[in-house]
């Protein structure tokens, strides 16, 4: 058996997965926000909790909205501040007494997309989030990518390719920069571009539903961008299958209206990488945490 847990800034869900992929048993929990120590012990209830509610015990993969960095062992770049400067997987290894493997969750859903998901069967996938950020993994013959800096698929923190002049230099990114691809292919993305052209302020959902000329030319130019930027990725690393999760995963248009456009800027004749909508959905993340280890005990 083996436990994932999403460790969310809104909920913490832990999963229990059979060697197949079963799930065996699914809880959640609110998200102590703001409190170390008592993201500490929800996690280590949640997962004791099912642990005992089976009889069995588990591997246990955590993915976070950040990573470990390899210079000190500490949590970095996570939106869930209260975790940043801890050694969060050896303070959990100590409250379970047990190894804790830690990823991003953008790595998690990957994986989990990879192995028994929307990419199964593709030597290479690269993982997309599509949500109030903008991230991804890469999973290639069946391994996460992981480099020194740990920062593997971090797409959305390298500048939109190939701008318009009205694109330059782009919307201020919380990293410091401008114009960086998360600025224009989140949900709040979307909705600046709105109200940049139109002057009018409306929400991402009311935008998705196309319902006016400006949300389909909105739409279209998010298309567009988002066409540009997974080209650089195809130019990368060349993945067989690109899988979107993430609020803006839910655009139906994406997966018949992006594909075309993909060969104006991929160097290649042609362009046979699949995109494809998550197959697990939002339960993407927690599967792939739990996916970590590539086996479980009884």
């Amino acid at each position: 058996m083996r436990l994932g847990v999403d460790l969310g800034g809104t909920k913490i869900e832990v999963i229990a997965l059979s060697d197949e992929g079963r799930v065996l048993a699914r809880e959640r929990t609110p998200t102590p926000r703001g409190d170390y120590a008592a993201t500490l012990k929800a996690v280590r209830d949640l997962v004791l909790g099912v642990e005992s509610r089976l009889g069995a015990t588990g591997t246990l993969g955590v993915g976070i909205p950040g990573t470990v960095s390899p210079a000190s062992g500490l949590i970095k770049n996570a939106n869930s501040t209260w975790i940043i400067g801890h050694p969060l997987d050896k303070d959990l290894e100590a409250l379970l007494q047990r190894p804790v493997k830690l990823a991003n969750d953008a790595d998690c859903f990957a994986l989990s997309e990879a192995v028994d998901g929307a990419g199964q069967g593709a030597d290479v996938v690269f993982g997309v989030i599509l949500g109030t950020g903008v991230g991804g993994g890469v999973v290639a013959h069946g391994r996460l990518l992981s480099g020194p800096n740990a920062i593997a698929g971090e797409w959305g923190h390298n500048p939109l390719p190939w701008p318009e002049d009205d694109e330059r230099p782009g919307p201020a990114c919380y990293c410091g920069k401008h114009g960086c691809i998360e600025t224009f292919l989140s949900g709040p993305g979307l909705a600046l571009d709105f109200t940049k052209v139109t002057g009018q302020e409306t929400s991402t959902f009311d935008i998705a539903l196309g319902q006016t000329p400006e949300a389909r030319a909105a739409l279209r130019r998010y298309e567009v961008r988002l066409a540009k930027a997974l080209a650089t990725v195809i130019n990368v690393i060349d993945p067989g299958v690109i899988v979107l999760g993430g609020g803006m995963s839910n655009l139906e248009p994406l997966y018949t209206n992006v594909p075309p456009l993909l060969g104006q800027w991929v160097f290649s004749d042609r362009v046979d990488t699949r995109i494809s909508k998550a197959h697990h959905g939002d339960s993407s993340g927690v599967r792939g945490a739990a996916w970590l280890w590539p086996g479980g005990t009884s």
